[in-house]
């Protein structure tokens, strides 16, 4: 598997992708950076390519053109990782054992079958790119929000970035899962203007058992960032995912966990999976197929977090 390349990590990020127009994830019209880095491993990610910390390969095999057309990928893969796919004779397959993600075969891919999810970006690349929609924020009072993955992995990267948004009078919000170091988290705080964070579950077993992680550096988080930054907006989020927390008891206890606290709303998320596909693409598989959220109970459980606001 591919290494982190050092580099100056207070200067440059690594970043997977940037949306423009967005209306989800903060006030007003947004632009979301996403990036690379995660510390949980939550079976129904909708975005797989954000977990690992450093740029990664990706194969979408609806866009190969064929082995009989074109084979530069394996031409220039010293690895042997590019093999012929026994099942669909035309296309390749990529080992992902024997594949140490050099990534020269996105270079010589002319279809873009093969991709790279992950680049290095600097600071300047995301404020060009978030001011190229500076008249939307002023009309919505939108501006930029950072995504990922999980945006405090690269703290120190994002925190020089929100120093010059917020010089720029860009408003400025995180989307987090709370997993983090305190002295980090409140480094970025200092510097938004709202934030965004989930709140899966309560119950630590659980949290573990479909995250990779307990939940009580989270909810640690969560109490610490009502203290000491009490004026700072935060949407608290809970995405419903069935066989995990889909119960009214599960969605109670978040509620009665974040009531009192200052400035915070509730909202739930329902189950999707939209980012399925990206799980072949990457080689891994989805841990939550078939799964489905029925409607009839996310609006049960909606009406105990409504209640909260």
């Amino acid at each position: 598997m591919g290494e982190t390349v050092l580099f100056d990590k207070k200067n440059y990020g690594y970043v997977f992708n940037i949306q423009h127009y967005s209306v989800h994830d903060g006030p007003g019209i947004r632009t979301i950076v996403f990036l690379k880095g995660c510390p949980l491993r939550c079976k129904w990610c909708s975005n797989p390519e954000s977990q690992l910390p450093h740029p990664e390969l990706g194969y979408n095999p609806n866009k190969c053109i064929g082995i009989n057309n074109c084979l530069r990928c394996a031409e220039v893969c010293v690895y042997g990782a590019v093999k012929q796919d026994q099942a669909e004779n035309e296309k390749i397959l990529i080992d992902r054992q024997l594949c140490k993600e050099c990534l020269l075969c996105t270079e010589a891919c002319p279809s873009k079958a093969l991709e790279v999810f992950g680049k290095q970006t600097s600071i300047e690349d995301i404020i060009q790119a978030v001011e190229k929609d500076s008249a939307f924020y002023s009309r919505s009072g939108g501006g930029l929000t950072f995504s990922g993955g999980e945006p405090l992995m690269q703290a120190e990267f994002i925190t020089e970035v929100l120093k010059v948004a917020r010089r720029r009078r860009i408003n400025t919000a995180i989307e987090t899962c709370g997993y983090a170091e305190w002295p980090q988290f409140a480094k970025v705080c200092q510097h938004l203007n709202s934030l965004i964070m989930d709140i899966k579950c309560i119950d630590s077993e659980k949290h573990k058992a479909f995250t990779g992680a307990s939940n009580e550096l989270i909810l640690k988080n969560f109490a610490n960032l009502c203290e000491e930054f009490p004026n700072l907006s935060k949407l608290i989020r809970t995405p419903v995912i069935p066989g995990f927390n889909d119960k009214k008891e599960d969605i109670q206890a978040i509620v009665d966990f974040i009531k009192g606290r200052p400035n915070v709303r509730y909202e739930l998320l329902p189950y999707h999976r939209l980012g399925q596909q990206k799980y072949t693409y990457l080689g891994k598989d989805y841990a939550l197929d078939g799964v489905k959220l029925d409607d009839e109970t996310f609006n049960q459980l909606k009406e105990i977090a409504d209640l909260r606001n």
